[in-house]
């Protein structure tokens, strides 16, 4: 390993915009996908799963859609699957916001059904399937502009004519907590088509007020993005897994080399799910988790299969434990 010259290099967008409904949040994502692929002279597509509201503007922007009956988290990476091998290079997904309710509705599932009635190990139950759906937006081989609902509150301002009216705010994006840190472009909406940029890794646009952003604001990323270096991207586009709940095999030992999930002879994975076993029941034999959440994490493990992909949820409770073990240290310090 050794350190060279650091260089930018041509990029993909990443941008998410959220907002309250009404904000404009479809429109300006569809006008500044116009003015990215217009730039490029290519077609743009649009996964919807908001009751076909893109293809309103139809009219006005020219694109092909997905409209998403389904709103699993599987479906929406099904749906860039396709998207990446009909060779789409802007892609606008309106909105994630559905892909998180799924999660939320499935950590309520699961927390009910537990013993302690606590949520922190349920959410180390989904997090894996919102990593492989983080992934999925970010090793998209193209442009990705997404649109998040956002928690509405009214509050009562000045409106016309200096009487008392109604205004309708927006809050946090409903979508998983550190969402905004996996995007380049972060813009929050607001009733009057106003565009805040709240987080901009270009460094051109952070903290601007734009009024109705569309295709000139998309053209000018777009000259951004393409201002560095270019490289050769080859990104692998990630199958569609589904998380199964097999018959338990495995208990949560810390020092036993055997409590492997197993389900095939396959020694090398079991070897090391054993290790990652033996990692994770490190992390919640600690004083700063319960007995009740020691059970939550054996009933985790053992609905794991023996396998890569199994592999991978395992290193992903570790990392969620990990960071929950230090939240709990630092509050009890």
């Amino acid at each position: 390993m050794s350190f060279k010259k650091a260089e930018r290099t041509q990029l993909y967008l990443r941008c998410a915009l959220f907002g309250p409904s009404g904000s404009g949040k479809t429109m300006t994502a569809l006008r500044m996908a116009k003015g990215i692929a217009g730039k490029m002279g290519v077609p743009f597509a649009v996964i919807d799963t908001e009751a076909r509201s893109a293809s309103k503007y139809a009219d006005r922007i020219m694109f092909e859609v997905d409209d998403l009956d389904k709103k699993t988290i599987d479906h929406y990476i099904a749906s860039m699957n396709e998207a990446a091998k009909a060779g789409y290079k802007v892609l606008v997904i309106d909105s994630l916001s559905h892909a998180w309710r799924e999660l939320t509705e499935e950590v309520d599932r699961i927390t009910q059904a537990s013993n302690s009635k606590n949520s922190v190990l349920s959410w180390g139950k989904v997090a894996p399937k919102q990593k492989r759906f983080i992934n999925a937006i970010l090793n998209f081989p193209g442009h990705i502009i997404v649109t998040m609902r956002s928690k509405t509150e009214w509050i009562i301002g000045e409106g016309k004519n200096g009487k008392t009216a109604p205004e309708k705010l927006g809050l946090a994006p409903e979508q998983g907590k550190g969402i905004e840190y996996e995007f380049d472009l972060l813009i929050e909406m607001d009733q009057n088509h106003h565009a805040t940029v709240t987080k901009d890794r270009t460094g051109k646009f952070q903290d601007e007020v734009i009024d109705r952003p569309g295709e000139d604001f998309g053209i000018a990323l777009h000259e951004w993005l393409m201002s560095g270096t270019a490289i050769k991207q080859e990104v692998a586009v990630p199958p569609v897994v589904t998380t199964t709940t097999e018959e338990p095999k495995a208990e949560l030992k810390p020092d036993a080399k055997n409590a492997a999930p197993a389900n095939n002879g396959n020694a090398v994975l079991k070897e090391q799910s054993a290790a990652l076993i033996k990692e994770i029941g490190d992390i919640v034999t600690t004083d700063h988790f319960t007995e009740d959440e020691r059970d939550e994490a054996r009933t985790l493990i053992k609905s794991i299969k023996l396998s890569e992909d199994g592999m991978k949820e395992l290193e992903t409770l570790k990392e969620f434990l990990g960071d929950e073990l230090g939240k709990r240290s630092k509050k009890a310090a």
